[in-house]
């Protein structure tokens, strides 16, 4: 049987949005049998491997 492993979540990001764009997304994300926290780290890996090409390769 293959070992799942999850990354810990040890880190907190803050971000201050308006109340009713907060409360959208959390109802939309409920609708989709999601949650609010899972897409927004979705959002984050994908954006981060967007622009991983846009990196300075570092030198050895």
């Amino acid at each position: 049987m293959p070992k799942h492993h999850k990354s810990k979540k040890d880190a907190q990001l803050i971000i201050r949005i308006g109340k009713a764009d907060r409360d959208a997304f959390v109802r939309l994300c409920d609708e989709l049998d999601t949650s609010a926290a899972r897409e927004v780290r979705r959002f984050i890996r994908t954006f981060l491997a967007e622009h991983a090409a846009d990196e300075p390769k570092k030198k050895g």
